[in-house]
């Protein structure tokens, strides 16, 4: 390796002295100014190149893809503002519904009300007529118990009165006994 090295480096040095001895150095092509009509020349043919390049096929291809794009931002913002539309109308109409929905409603709780209300005034009027039958059944029979009582009252009362003449060593007339007792129980 040692070998290649020193190869390498007495190659370089050989040209060096080529160039030193014979010519000039030689720099970047580019600042030549002897080639730079050359330069300028391909620089204009590349240019050109490349302009018609972009012009024929790159500007025409980008110039479609962002019409296609516009079209289709149109029309989405199109078929947008449409669906707004119709959002607003299903919104108006659910709307709509929902207030006949409410009122009807209504109108059948009012109806059920009135409906029920008549039901229970049936039920009321019936149930009055069952409790004024039987408060006259009952008023009825407490005036035949208070007259079977008071019937009673003065059976005994006279049983009372005559045994307690009877025990008082007196005799007893058994109308004078009733008359009493009558007097008596009237107040």
């Amino acid at each position: 390796m040692a070998t290649e090295t020193t190869a390498a480096t007495e190659g370089a040095q050989g040209a060096a002295e080529a160039a030193g001895n014979g010519g000039e150095a030689v720099g970047m092509p580019q600042l030549d100014f002897s080639t730079f009509g050359n330069q300028i020349f391909w620089l204009v043919v590349t240019l050109v190149a490349i302009y018609i390049v972009l012009s024929r096929v790159a500007l025409p291809r980008i110039a479609a893809v962002l019409a296609e794009r516009q079209g289709t931002i149109t029309n989405d913002l199109a078929a947008a503002e449409e669906l707004k539309l119709q959002a607003v109308k299903a919104e108006e109409a659910y709307n709509q519904a929902l207030a006949e929905a409410r009122a009807e409603a209504n109108r059948i709780v009012a109806d059920a009300k009135v409906e029920i209300k008549a039901d229970l005034d049936v039920a009321i009027a019936k149930a009055d007529a069952q409790i004024a039958a039987k408060s006259a059944e009952s008023e009825k029979a407490i005036a035949e118990i208070r007259a079977s009582a008071m019937d009673s009252i003065k059976v005994v009362a006279k049983d009372t009165a005559k045994e307690i003449v009877a025990a008082l060593g007196g005799k007893a007339d058994a109308k004078a006994i009733t008359s009493a007792v009558t007097t008596r129980l009237k107040g």
